[in-house]
C-alpha cells in the first residue's frame, strides 16, 4: 500500500517508491529502495524534496516504533538530521576544498539540465520554468557555501559543451555578484535566473555556425548576433519569466559606449541587470575553450577586461566583479617574489592581493618542488605575488588539478 508523507516524518526502514518533485531536486538516481542507509537519510533531508510515497507493504509505516528506541530518542534524532539538513541546504560557509566535490556534481547535473532545456526550446516546447529555478536554487546554495568552487569549475567546459556550461557559469556568477552588490535574495536568484537563460535564444542558430571552428563570416556573424531577439520572444512566448530576465537576455551584448547590440543602448540607458550579465558573459567567455579559440587564464582575463572596461563594461559594476572573482581568481598562475610559481587555491575577501596558493615549482631551477598552500594574507613580508605567468608558456598540462583535485 503507497501513502505519501512529508520528509519530516521519513525514517530508517521505509520502502521508498517515489520523490514528490523534480529530479534535480534529490540526490538520487535510484527511486524505490529500502531507506536503511543513515547517510541516505540524511542526503534525502537535506534535499530540496518535501515530500515523497513509501509503501508500507515493503516497510515501515509513519507511526511504527524503531525496535530499541523510544519516541522521544526518534524525535531528538529528526530535530538534529533537518538543523544539519538546514545547514547543508542554506549553507555555512565552508573552504573550497570541502565545496568542490558537492559543486563538481552539481555542474554535471546541471549540464544535462540545459542541454534539455535548449533542446525543448529547439523543438519549439515551452521552458521547464520550475525546474529551471529549482536549479538555480541548487547553484544558489553552493555559491553562498564556497563562491569559488562552482563558479571556477564552470570554467573548465570543453569546447563542444561550451553553449550549455555558459549558461551553467553566467547563473553562478550573477548570483555571486548580485550578492557582491548587496542586492536581496530575491533579487540575487532571479539574477540567476536571468543568467541561466541569458542565452537561450542561440537555439535559433544553426549548430554549424554555432560550433564553427574558424572565423565567422559577416553573414554568419549577423546570424549569432540575433540570438539576443529571438531568446526574447522566446522567453515572451513562455509567459512566466519577469522583464528583468528579459532584459538580460535581450542586453546583456550592449556596452557603455553604444557600440554593442541589438540596440546601441548607451550609459545609463542599461539596467543594472544587463550590466551584470555584460560582465558575466564575457568574463567566462574568454576563460573558456571555444571551438574556434582557447580560452585565456583567469588572471589575464580580469587584466583585460579592465583595460576595455571604460568603454564596455559600467565601472561599479566591474569593480564589484573584480571583488567577487578576486584580482587573481582561482585557477591563474602567478609568480612569487621568492621565485616560485603557484596556483590561486582560494581567495581572501579581505586582501584581493593575497589569496591563498599552492606553490609547486620553482622558477628558477625550472624543476618541480614540494607542494604546498600558503596563506598570502598570513605571510606579508615574508613572500608575495610580483606576476601573472602563462601556463602554455611553461608547458604546464594539469594546473586545474592541482587547485582543483579533480582530473
Amino acid at each position: 500500500m503507497l501513502k505519501r508523507i512529508a520528509v519530516k516524518d521519513i525514517r530508517i526502514g521505509m520502502f521508498i517508491c517515489e520523490f514528490c518533485g523534480s529530479w534535480m531536486e534529490h540526490p538520487f538516481w535510484k527511486t524505490r529502495f529500502l531507506l536503511d542507509d543513515e547517510k541516505d537519510l540524511h542526503a534525502i533531508q537535506a534535499s530540496g524534496i518535501k515530500e515523497l510515497w513509501i509503501d508500507i507493504a515493503k516497510g515501515i509505516d509513519v507511526g511504527a516504533a524503531i525496535p530499541g528506541k523510544t519516541e522521544q530518542e526518534v524525535a531528538q534524532e529528526t530535530d538534529a538530521l533537518l538543523m544539519a539538513a538546514e545547514r547543508a541546504i542554506i549553507g555555512e560557509k565552508v573552504s573550497l576544498d570541502e565545496e568542490i566535490q558537492t559543486a563538481a556534481k552539481l555542474c554535471a547535473k546541471a549540464k544535462e539540465a540545459v542541454i534539455e532545456m535548449f533542446t525543448d526550446a529547439r523543438m519549439g516546447k515551452a521552458i521547464e520554468v520550475e525546474h529551471a529555478r529549482a536549479l538555480v536554487e541548487e547553484i544558489s546554495n553552493s555559491v553562498l557555501r564556497q563562491p569559488h568552487a562552482l563558479i571556477s569549475l564552470a570554467r573548465l567546459k570543453n569546447a563542444d559543451e561550451y553553449t550549455y556550461m555558459h549558461s551553467v557559469a553566467v547563473c553562478a556568477l550573477m548570483i555571486a555578484l548580485a550578492r557582491q552588490l548587496a542586492l536581496d535574495e530575491e533579487m540575487v536568484r532571479e539574477a540567476g535566473f536571468a543568467g541561466l537563460l541569458h542565452d537561450i535564444g542561440k537555439v535559433g542558430i544553426p549548430l554549424k555556425v554555432l560550433n564553427k571552428p574558424g572565423k565567422l563570416t559577416d553573414a554568419e556573424f549577423s546570424v549569432v548576433k540575433s540570438h539576443p531577439e529571438v531568446g526574447a520572444r522566446i522567453l515572451m512566448e513562455s509567459y512566466q519569466v519577469s522583464p528583468m530576465v528579459l532584459d538580460v537576455c535581450l542586453h546583456h551584448h550592449e556596452k557603455m559606449d553604444g557600440t554593442g547590440y541589438p540596440y546601441g543602448l548607451k550609459g545609463e540607458t542599461i539596467s543594472l541587470f544587463a550590466k551584470m550579465g555584460a560582465v558575466c558573459d564575457v568574463y567566462d567567455a574568454i576563460t573558456s575553450n571555444r571551438p574556434y579559440k582557447k580560452g585565456w587564464s583567469p588572471a589575464d582575463s580580469i587584466r583585460k577586461m579592465a583595460e576595455w572596461s571604460k568603454g564596455h563594461f559600467d565601472e561599479t559594476v566591474f569593480q564589484a566583479f573584480v571583488k567577487t572573482v578576486g584580482i587573481y581568481p582561482t585557477g591563474s598562475l602567478v609568480r612569487l617574489e621568492s621565485g616560485r610559481l603557484a596556483v590561486v587555491v582560494e581567495q581572501n575577501e579581505g586582501s584581493l592581493l593575497n589569496p591563498k596558493v599552492k606553490v609547486f615549482f620553482s622558477a628558477k631551477t625550472k624543476m618541480p618542488i614540494i607542494q604546498e598552500t600558503l596563506d598570502l594574507a598570513q605571510a606579508k613580508g615574508k613572500d608575495k605575488i610580483i606576476g601573472r605567468e602563462s601556463p602554455d608558456e611553461w608547458g604546464f598540462k594539469n594546473l586545474d588539478t592541482l587547485w582543483s583535485g579533480i582530473s
